[in-house]
């Protein structure tokens, strides 16, 4: 019995052996079909294009530029290199540089020159959202803080630096960052893109995670995401941004208001039902909720939240 079993298993691995390159090859075989029909489609003529050579006769000072820029690998595997953005360049050279013959970002409309950088980008999770975007909703463009040419920063190739660019739109959050207790964003400590996908998510004000906006927060302040015993329900329900404002405040915690008891009774008031109110004289020794209730955030001991 032995001996037919171990004759079982070597004829399905002799079978594996033989069969599989042929899948291989003809999975290979149709991806190829796909390439090409897709390039049938797009009409990729191989005469219509210039090459790289040809555009750094006129454009030598532009292509510098170029060549230090992640786009310049679209020169390699055969790839157009300038025409991949800018389409085929064969008539616009042949036409003693005619503009109207190549496609010049100047002229397009943000959503067309958008179009045309998604076509490459737009794949990526970052960036697949860009046309639901709040950006996109403003006629904000790829154009608007990016720059494929000049950049003044080259990993994303920015227009200018995190949060200055930012600042250029946003003017009332770069007053915020001004506050005395703010997020240390004009420090360069924090990044704009570090809490918000710029480029578009499915949640409000494009925080890069939950619809509350929490888990942006854990990023840096672990110690307040739990789960807990007891939790306290605000947390959960409204999010961070119920106690507190995320750029900046006059308060410190970035409390929303000046006084700690001050925010816990706008839930906690008497006469009440659940939550009860405070029990206690809240002129003077009392007026700081948290100096008893300290683990405001939740806590595994105590469904008050004492220490």
């Amino acid at each position: 019995m032995k001996i037919g079993i171990c004759r079982v298993r070597i004829l399905k691995w002799v079978a594996l052996a033989t069969f599989l390159p042929l899948l291989l090859g003809g999975l290979s075989g149709a991806q190829e079909q796909k390439t090409a029909a897709r390039s049938m489609v797009a009409g990729d003529d191989a005469s219509q294009y210039a090459g790289v050579e040809v555009c750094k006769t006129c454009h030598e000072g532009i292509y510098k530029n170029f060549e230090n820029t992640p786009h310049f690998q679209t020169t390699l595997k055969d790839g157009h290199g300038c025409e991949s953005c800018h389409g085929p360049g064969a008539a616009h050279v042949a036409g003693g540089g005619d503009v109207s013959k190549i496609v010049s970002f100047k002229s397009l409309s943000r959503e067309e020159s958008s179009k045309r950088c998604l076509s490459c980008h737009g794949e990526s999770h970052k960036q697949s959202r860009f046309t639901q975007s709040a950006h996109a909703g403003s006629d904000v463009g790829c154009v608007d803080c990016h720059s494929p040419h000049h950049a003044k920063e080259e990993q994303h190739l920015l227009v200018a630096s995190q949060p200055q660019l930012c600042y250029g739109c946003h003017a009332s959050t770069k007053a915020d960052f001004g506050k005395p207790f703010h997020h240390r964003v004009n420090e360069g400590l924090v990044e704009c893109n570090d809490c918000h996908n710029v480029h578009g998510t499915g949640t409000v004000r494009q925080v890069r995670t939950l619809p509350s906006g929490d888990a942006v927060c854990f990023k840096c302040h672990a110690d307040k995401q739990g789960p807990f015993v007891y939790e306290h329900v605000p947390v959960k329900t409204e999010g961070c941004s119920s106690c507190h404002t995320a750029h900046g405040s006059t308060n410190p915690r970035l409390l929303r208001v000046s006084q700690v008891n001050l925010m816990c009774l706008q839930c906690h008031t008497l006469p009440t039902q659940s939550p009860i109110g405070p029990a206690h004289n809240q002129s003077q020794k009392y007026q700081a909720c948290t100096m008893c209730h300290e683990a405001i955030h939740g806590s595994n001991f105590s469904n008050v939240f004492f220490k």
